[in-house]
């Protein structure tokens, strides 16, 4: 097993964590199914993970509810759709690194389980469950509020798409600049590949991205270009302007 794929120590997580979590929680919080099973049917993180669901899902809300005071219950959904999904929360886990912390079963580890959105989100959910019976809902949304604030800002800026492409997508059309066209490489060994999207607007690239998924470099990228239009608007650029062309000396793009 290569340094990358080592399993950290529960305890290396707390500091970034920034909360005490029971130690036996914490321990359970982060067993996948996959460990579980090849270690003779131990507990999983799942009902820990139904408790986080359910915490995270009280504390968004609230939080949506009481800074948008205007906003009808159809766009407080949204909102919170987006802010609690599944690539959300998988991006949140990411920053925390916790795909290192993960104990997974060999077929897992093998098949890049610690970079996999659907186990990443879920032991975001698990550790949330782990954190609220150690300390309660107080401290807890606390918690919380440090994971997913800047989700709650973005998804406020996001479109009806719910997702950076399909805002960036509505956006272009409406700055009259088409539609966004995606480019992307890759580069590294196949358990550890790195993938670089580019999104071009009439021909012009306005925003990179890297992750280790195509989808995710893309979504990097294309929020990059929807600020990008976000700026323009702002500085009464306008179609007709800079925003609709290529501007001297921008990375002009051939296609593919």
């Amino acid at each position: 097993m290569s340094a990358a794929e080592q399993t950290l120590s529960p305890d290396d997580l707390l500091e970034t964590l920034g909360v005490d979590v029971d130690p036996e929680l914490l321990v359970l919080a982060l067993t996948h199914r996959s460990f579980a099973h090849e270690a003779g049917g131990i507990p999983t993180n799942e009902r820990l993970e139904f408790l986080g669901d359910a915490v995270l899902g009280v504390v968004v809300t609230e939080a949506l509810f009481r800074r948008h005071s205007t906003q009808p219950e159809g766009e407080l959904a949204k909102m919170r759709s987006a802010t609690v999904s599944q690539r959300a929360l998988a991006e949140v886990a990411r920053t925390l690194d916790l795909g290192r912390y993960i104990l997974l079963g060999k077929g897992e580890r093998r098949t890049g389980g610690r970079e996999k959105d659907s186990i990443l989100s879920d032991t975001v959910e698990a550790i949330i469950g782990a954190v609220y019976l150690t300390h309660g809902l107080e401290r807890t949304r606390r918690f919380v509020h440090t994971l997913v604030d800047p989700l709650l800002d973005a998804a406020a800026g996001l479109g009806a798409g719910l997702d950076w492409k399909t805002s960036l997508q509505e956006a272009s059309a409406e700055a009259g600049l088409g539609a966004p066209r995606y480019e992307s490489d890759s580069e590294g060994p196949d358990h550890a590949r790195v993938f670089t999207s580019r999104v071009l607007l009439a021909g012009v690239v306005r925003g990179t991205g890297q992750g280790t998924a195509k989808k995710h470099a893309e979504q990097i990228a294309a929020e990059e270009a929807y600020r990008w239009i976000v700026a323009q608007r702002a500085t009464d650029a306008g179609p007709a302007g800079p925003v609709a062309g290529a501007e001297p000396g921008a990375e002009a793009v051939t296609g593919a």
